[in-house]
Parts: C-alpha cells; sequence; structure tokens
C-alpha cells in the first residue's frame, strides 16, 4: 500500500512552463520542455534562518524569509526561461539584476510616490492621518490589484496562473494527508492561505495602520522613505499572520489565534482567484515532479512520497 506523505509546510512558486517547490532542506525544480519531457533541478538548500538563528526570531524570520524567496525565485524564474526558449539554462545570464533595479523603481514610482501624492493633495481638506493613510492606502491596493487583473488576461501570464494553482492543489493535497496523485490533486482547490499573493495583499493592508503613525509633518520624499525603510517591519508582520492561518488549514485543533489569523487574511485568498487557475493534469503532472524533487534531498529517516 502506498504511503501518505508527511511533511513539514512547503513552499513554491510558479516559473515559466513550470513549479519550483521548496522543502526543508533544499528546492525542486520541474519544467514542461518544448518536445513535452518534464525536465528536473533539484539544489541542496540552507536558508538564512538555519546560518543565523537570531532570523529564526519573529518579525525578523518574516523579512529574511522574504528576501530569500525574492533571491530564489527570480534566479529560478530566469533558469526556466532559458529552459522554455532553448537556451543553455547552466549559462550565466546577465541583465538580471539590472532588470531588477529597474522594476524597483518602476514599483517605488507606482506604488509608493502616486499614492503619496494623492496623500498630499488631500491633506489640506483631511486633518486626520489615519483617514488620509486609509485612502492612500486604497489608492495603493486599487492599482495593484488593477494590475494584477490586467495582466491577468494575457495567454502566457494566464498559464503561468495555471501553474500557480497547480502548486497550490499539490501543496494542498499533501497537507490534507491524502495520497500524492495526480487525481487526487485535481479535486483540490488552487487557493491556500499561504500564497504570496495574499502576503503582498496583507501588507498592503497593514501598511495603512502603520503608515498613519508617520503623521502629516512629512514632505513627499521623507514620507515615502518612511515608508521604505519601515517596510521590512510591515512584511515581518504579514509573514506571520499568514504564518499562523496556514496552521488553521493543516491543523484540525488549530487554536484561536490561527483562526482568527485565517479570518484576517481572507482578503489575500480571495484575491488568488486572479493570480491562480485551476491546472491540467499535466502540470499536476510538473508540480509534483517538482515536490519529488524537492523532498528527495531531505534525510533518509524522512517520510518518503507516493510513488
Amino acid at each position: 500500500m502506498s504511503e501518505v506523505l508527511k511533511v513539514d509546510p512547503i513552499g513554491g512558486q510558479a516559473v515559466i512552463e513550470g513549479v519550483m517547490m521548496r522543502g526543508k532542506h533544499g528546492v525542486g525544480l520541474a519544467l514542461r520542455t518544448p518536445e513535452g519531457g518534464i525536465h528536473i533541478k533539484q539544489e541542496p538548500l540552507v536558508s538564512m534562518r538555519e546560518r543565523y538563528p537570531a532570523l529564526k526570531l519573529p518579525l525578523l524570520r518574516g523579512v529574511a524569509a522574504l528576501v530569500e524567496s525574492m533571491s530564489l525565485g527570480m534566479r529560478m524564474l530566469n533558469y526556466s526561461a532559458a529552459i522554455a526558449s532553448g537556451e543553455d539554462a547552466d549559462k550565466e545570464q546577465g541583465g538580471g539584476w539590472l532588470s531588477l533595479v529597474i522594476g524597483v523603481v518602476i514599483l517605488i514610482a507606482v506604488f509608493k510616490f502616486l499614492p503619496a501624492m494623492a496623500f498630499f493633495a488631500l491633506k489640506p481638506l483631511i486633518a486626520n492621518a489615519l483617514v488620509l493613510s486609509a485612502i492612500e492606502g486604497v489608492i495603493r491596493m486599487t492599482l495593484f490589484i488593477a494590475y494584477l487583473v490586467g495582466i491577468s488576461f494575457m495567454p502566457e501570464v494566464k498559464r503561468l496562473f495555471q501553474y500557480h494553482g497547480a502548486e497550490h492543489q499539490v501543496i494542498n493535497c499533501v497537507e490534507s494527508g491524502q495520497e500524492l496523485t495526480p487525481d487526487n490533486a485535481l479535486r483540490f482547490s488552487p487557493i491556500h492561505a499561504r500564497c504570496g499573493t495574499s502576503f503582498l495583499l496583507i501588507t498592503l493592508l497593514i501598511q495603512i495602520l502603520v503608515f498613519s503613525f508617520l503623521g502629516t509633518q512629512l514632505n513627499i520624499v521623507q514620507r515615502v522613505a518612511a515608508q521604505l525603510a519601515l517596510l521590512p517591519f510591515v512584511a515581518g508582520i504579514a509573514f506571520e499572520l499568514i504564518r499562523l492561518a496556514g496552521r488553521a488549514t493543516t491543523q484540525a485543533k488549530a487554536g484561536i489565534g490561527a483562526r482568527i489569523a485565517l479570518w484576517v487574511t481572507l482578503p489575500g485568498q480571495w484575491l488568488q482567484r486572479v493570480t491562480t487557475r485551476p491546472a491540467s493534469r499535466e502540470q499536476i503532472e510538473v508540480a509534483i515532479a517538482s515536490l519529488h524533487a524537492a523532498m528527495a534531498i531531505q534525510p533518509l529517516t524522512e517520510p518518503r512520497l507516493a510513488p
């Protein structure tokens, strides 16, 4: 009889024509090649939190996880793009960090300066800092959601969102305790409490309250600079909420704190209806292969995947 997989919480990310899964000791990447096969890449991984125990502290662990996920995710995304285009994936890809820097500058301009301009335009009319921060936050969230909805109509992005759904369906299947097979995984929802989409939206919501403490005395450059400085703190809070909400979906007797966190983070799960799509069987097979690759790096004493 096949053994059901029991694992520590798994993280993942959709990439071009594939899925990256991150286990406790390694990363597995599975990609559907242009020829129809599945390309596998495995890497052992020692997280920043294992190398520097201080980063396991609440709030700090969220910042460490975010930095690590962005670095790893960008690298795997570049790798998947090379495979999809038939290039040498092991060759050093130039321009990756330059693209990231340009992207960050654009993000700051659109999601920081534009809402801050509205904040200062309304300041003569509204004296309450919390109300102004709420308006600023709503504008920021509207821009973010409009961006996601806009790109969701692009065929390439639709397919990426299907692989995002495949990642969640496989993780949901595993965390339910059922045997990991394509047929079982296909029955699960593409929505997951620990998703990065939820993390981003919850971060935007928390910013409204935190940024209201900046008051109304700063100029626009000072306000944006202060917001950027506070982002690690805000991200740390969002990480703890998402992490706690995940317990409510994986533990039969989750505490009241986990249930409250799940309720608070529901808007992030609603937004996943934009960033995920139910996957096809072929995409589920890729996500399963990715998880197998990640879990194969586990110590031999750990339970193994069902074949």
